[in-house]
């Protein structure tokens, strides 16, 4: 059985201590080959503004949509009701006037860019 000052002889000798990074060093490439993996925000190929704007639009009407359903089934007073969805009408609103914004300037980077082909 090992002690403690066994161990201390073991890895006082410079190749034992080499062998146990080796070994260690071997474990940790296994784990993060085998056990590791990416995220799939990784694996998705790179979103433009225009995609993202698109799909928090989309997030704002499904919100919208929901907030209604939920007003007809009894889960909110009027008064919230009426808030709530105010706030969603105006983020919307932002939403689809960023998008317009970005649309636009891709629009006249393309105009331009068929003019110096010529």
């Amino acid at each position: 059985m090992f002690t403690a000052l066994t161990m201390v002889a073991l890895f006082e000798v410079p190749g034992w201590a080499a062998l146990g990074a080796c070994f260690a060093l071997a474990v940790v490439v296994f784990l993060f080959v085998f056990y590791i993996h990416p995220d799939a925000s990784d694996l998705a190929p790179h979103r433009t503004k225009l995609d993202q704007l698109l799909e928090r639009r989309d997030t704002i009407y499904d919100n919208l949509r929901d907030l209604k359903f939920e007003y007809r089934a009894g889960k909110y007073s009027e008064g919230d009701y009426e808030l709530m969805k105010a706030s969603l009408e105006n983020e919307a609103a932002l939403v689809l006037t960023e998008i317009e914004q970005v649309t636009e300037s891709q629009i006249r980077r393309a105009r331009r860019h068929t003019r110096a082909e010529r």
